[in-house]
């Protein structure tokens, strides 16, 4: 992996949801570092085709940078279902429809289940995380946090797929959870300790 430190105060988060930005906003706490989002600037969302979560992060970061001129930070995450051969996937946010309208893509996942005898409810997060600097460097990294799936949803805390998703060891989805511990146990924790290490000398 490469690696450059973070020596920046100014950071632009590639990303129009408030969830994501609250998240990773929380994470940063402590860095002395001014965040602004992509939606806060006016950037466009650029089309997200590329095949794996680290390439969406990448391109979502660089089209960023490029765009305002700051390190910009962007995340793709999405959940993996064993049962459904990994989809949704990278495809996790269309699911969800033009109105990013999450408990439409809950309930797809619920319904392909129900066609089941015995559904396999293993599932993990995906997180990849970009740092990209307008000279087209990169810092990317990835996490994952491993579960089940329960239904019907439970607690509104949390964003996207939460509602549904047990982690390992735990009897709460990730929408019960408080925030702090969702983010001490997350995917995006996950990547982000390892962005931190690799960027920020943490």
């Amino acid at each position: 992996m490469q690696t450059r430190l973070f020596t920046e105060k100014k950071l632009v988060v590639a990303t129009h949801n408030q969830g994501k930005l609250r998240e990773i906003r929380a994470l940063l706490v402590g860095q002395q570092i001014d965040v602004l989002s992509a939606g806060d600037l006016g950037l466009d969302e650029p089309e997200e085709n590329e095949n794996s979560f680290k390439g969406n992060a990448r391109l979502k970061a660089r089209t960023a940078s490029k765009a305002s001129g700051f390190v910009a930070l962007a995340d793709d995450s999405g959940l993996v279902v064993d049962a459904l051969g990994g989809a949704p996937g990278i495809y996790s946010a269309r699911w969800a429809g033009p109105d990013k309208d999450f408990s439409v893509a809950m309930r797809k996942i619920e319904n392909k289940f129900s066609k089941m005898a015995s559904p396999d409810r293993r599932a993990h997060f995906i997180c990849s995380l970009s740092l990209a600097w307008p000279d087209n460097f990169d810092v990317t990294v990835e996490g994952r946090v491993d579960g089940q799936l329960v239904w019907p949803p439970r607690g509104n805390r949390g964003f996207g797929y939460d509602p549904i998703f047990v982690p390992n060891g735990y009897n709460l989805t990730f929408g019960e959870m408080e925030p702090d511990q969702k983010h001490a146990i997350g995917h995006r924790a996950d990547a982000f300790s390892q962005l931190l290490h690799a960027s920020f000398g943490k």
